[in-house]
C-alpha cells in the first residue's frame, strides 16, 4: 500500500508556497505562485482574495506533477493573519482585503483602546487593540464604506477563504481568529461584547474549530480546480505564526521561534493563557490547543528587501551582505529604526516610520544593509524585553522565514538576544505546519506535539559570542532612546 501524501499550504503576504509531503514528513516538491499588493493610499495595504484561490490552482498543478494525486489524504493551510475578507450573499469578494500591515485604522484603535478602553477589551478578548487587527477594519468599514458594510454576508480571514472556495465551510481555527479582536481567546468563543461594539452579528462569523480538525472534504468543483480526489480532507489550519510554530516544533510549554518573513515575531508557547501587564505582546490560541505569547515587528526581511530593490537596485541580498565580517558586529555607527509600515508590538504607533540615524561622509554601503539587519533584530528583542520582564527565561530559539537564511543574520540574532539559535531542518515554517496539522487530522498521529516531536529536527545552532553580545546590549540601549526621541515628530509627517 502507497504511503498517504499531505499538501501544507503557506498564505504569505507576497506568494503562496504549496508543500507535498510523505507520511515520514520528507518534503517531496514544493511550488510557489506570487500576487500583487495593492496600496490605495500611503500606509493602506490590500490584496484580492481571487488572487489568492488563482494561485493556489496554478501552484497545485505544478506541486503534483509527477505525483499520484489520489493519494493526498489532507490539506492545511497557514496563512497571513488579520486581513479583512467579506463576500456578500450570493459569496462575492465585496472589496479587496485589508491586509494585516495595513495602517488606516488609527481612529477606530483609538476609539477601542481609549473609548471602550484597554480594561475592558483585555478582559473581552485577552488583548487590545492594534491597527492590524480585524476588528478595527470593521468599524473603519462600517464609517467609510457604510454600503458595502451592509452587504456583508460572511467575514473570515485569508486562508479561510481558500478553505472556504475549497469545501464551501465557512471554518476558522482558534489561533487565527484570535487576531480578529472578536475572539474570548481565554474561553475559545465569540466575545458577544466585541460584537456589539463592531455591530457584527454571530451567524456573520465563521464556525470555530481547533487548527487540526477537519472542516470538510473537497467540493466537486475544487476537486477539478486542483486535481485532487474529493475524498481529500480540508484541516482547519492556522494563522501563519502558529503554523510556522508547529513547523518548527515550538509546541511545548516555553518553547520559542523568530520568524523573520515579512514581518518578524517573536512566538512563546504556553500551556497555560496569560496576559502581560500592558498587553505589548499578543495573548493568542495555539494550533496546538494551548495558548502561546507573540509580538509582532510589522516589517522583518521586507525591511531588507525594501533597501535593496528600491534603493540599492539590487535583487543580490546575499552579496550586499559579503562585506559585513564579526569585528563589524555590534560596532556600527548607523541605527535604523524598521517601522516602514508604522509598528504593532510592543510600540502599537501606526504613525512610526523608517528611520536611518547616524549616517555620515563615511558611511558605507555596507554600514546601511547592517543596519538594516540590526534594527530588525533591536525591534524583536524589545518584545523580548517585555517576555522576559513576566519571568519567562527564553533559553534559546528556533529560527525561520526568508530572512533566516541569512548566515549573517542569523549570527546577528543570536547575538542581540544571547541566546542560542537553532535552525529547524526544514525551513519551510508555516507551511510545513499546516501539512503536519493535516497529519494529525487525517489519523496519523494523535497530537501535535507527537507529529512535532516525530518529524522536526534542528540542522545547526548559531551560538552567541559572549564579546559580540555584549558590545550588541550597548548598542540596543542605544536604540532603545531614538524612537522616545522621535515619536512625537512623526504624526507631523503624515
Amino acid at each position: 500500500m502507497s504511503d498517504k501524501l499531505y499538501i501544507g499550504i503557506d498564505l504569505g503576504t507576497s506568494a503562496v508556497k504549496l508543500l507535498l509531503i510523505d507520511e515520514h514528513g520528507t518534503i517531496l516538491n514544493s511550488a510557489s505562485r506570487e500576487y500583487p499588493l495593492i496600496f490605495p493610499a500611503p500606509g493602506w495595504c490590500e490584496q484580492k482574495p481571487e488572487d489568492w484561490w488563482d494561485a493556489c490552482v496554478s501552484g497545485m498543478q505544478e506541486l503534483l506533477k509527477g505525483y499520484d494525486a489520489s493519494l493526498v489524504d489532507g490539506i492545511g493551510c497557514a496563512g497571513q493573519m488579520h486581513g479583512l475578507v467579506v463576500l456578500d450573499e450570493n459569496d462575492r469578494v465585496i472589496r479587496p482585503a485589508i491586509l494585516w500591515n495595513d495602517g488606516r485604522t488609527e481612529d477606530e484603535v483609538e476609539y477601542l483602546n481609549g473609548v471602550i478602553g484597554k480594561d475592558k477589551l483585555s478582559e473581552y478578548t485577552g488583548n487590545i487593540a492594534f491597527a492590524g487587527f480585524t476588528a478595527p477594519k470593521l468599524l473603519w468599514m462600517k464609517k467609510n464604506e457604510p454600503e458595502a458594510f451592509a452587504r456583508i454576508k460572511r467575514i473570515m480571514l485569508p486562508k479561510d477563504y481558500v478553505n472556504y472556495r475549497l469545501t464551501g465551510v465557512h471554518a476558522c481555527d482558534y489561533s487565527d481568529a484570535s487576531g480578529l479582536l472578536l475572539l474570548d481567546v481565554k474561553n475559545r468563543g465569540w466575545s458577544q461584547e466585541m460584537l456589539d461594539i463592531c455591530d457584527v452579528r454571530r451567524e456573520q462569523l465563521p464556525h470555530l474549530f481547533e487548527s487540526y480538525e477537519v472542516i470538510g472534504r473537497l467540493l466537486p468543483s475544487a476537486a477539478r480546480a486542483m486535481g485532487l480526489p474529493e475524498s481529500t480532507r480540508v484541516i482547519a489550519g492556522a494563522g501563519d505564526n502558529a503554523g510556522a510554530a508547529v513547523g518548527t516544533g515550538t509546541v511545548h510549554d516555553g518553547s520559542c521561534n523568530i520568524s523573520l518573513g515579512t514581518s518578524g515575531t517573536i512566538f512563546i508557547s504556553n500551556d497555560k493563557f496569560a496576559v502581560d501587564p500592558v498587553n505589548a505582546l499578543h495573548s493568542f490560541a495555539h494550533a496546538n490547543g494551548a495558548y502561546h505569547l507573540m509580538g509582532v515587528v510589522l516589517s522583518a526581511a521586507s525591511c531588507n528587501k525594501w533597501l535593496c530593490d528600491e534603493i540599492l537596485r539590487t535583487k543580490d541580498y546575499a552579496a550586499e551582505q559579503t562585506d559585513i565580517t564579526e569585528d563589524d558586529l555590534g560596532r556600527n555607527r548607523v541605527f535604523f529604526l524598521p517601522y516602514l509600515m508604522g509598528e504593532r508590538s510592543p510600540i502599537n504607533d501606526v504613525n512610526a516610520r523608517g528611520t536611518f540615524i547616524g549616517l555620515s561622509m563615511d558611511t558605507r554601503r555596507q554600514d546601511m544593509v547592517q543596519a538594516v539587519l540590526e534594527g530588525v533584530a533591536f525591534a524583536i528583542r524589545d518584545s523580548f524585553e517585555v517576555v522576559r520582564s513576566l519571568g519567562i527565561n527564553i533559553q534559546r530559539s528556533k529560527l525561520c522565514g526568508g530572512g533566516g537564511k541569512s548566515p549573517l543574520w542569523r549570527s546577528i540574532m543570536a547575538n542581540v538576544l544571547d541566546i542560542p539559535i537553532d535552525i529547524p531542518s526544514a525551513e519551510e515554517g508555516p507551511g510545513y505546519g499546516g501539512a503536519m496539522l493535516a497529519m494529525v487530522g487525517c489519523g496519523k498521529y494523535n497530537s501535535v506535539a507527537e507529529c512535532a516531536d516525530a518529524l522536526v529536527s534542528v540542522k545547526g545552532t548559531v551560538e552567541p559570542d559572549p564579546v559580540i553580545a555584549a558590545r550588541y546590549d550597548a548598542q540596543y540601549r542605544k536604540f532603545r532612546k531614538i524612537y522616545p526621541a522621535l515619536k512625537d515628530i512623526y504624526p507631523e509627517l503624515r
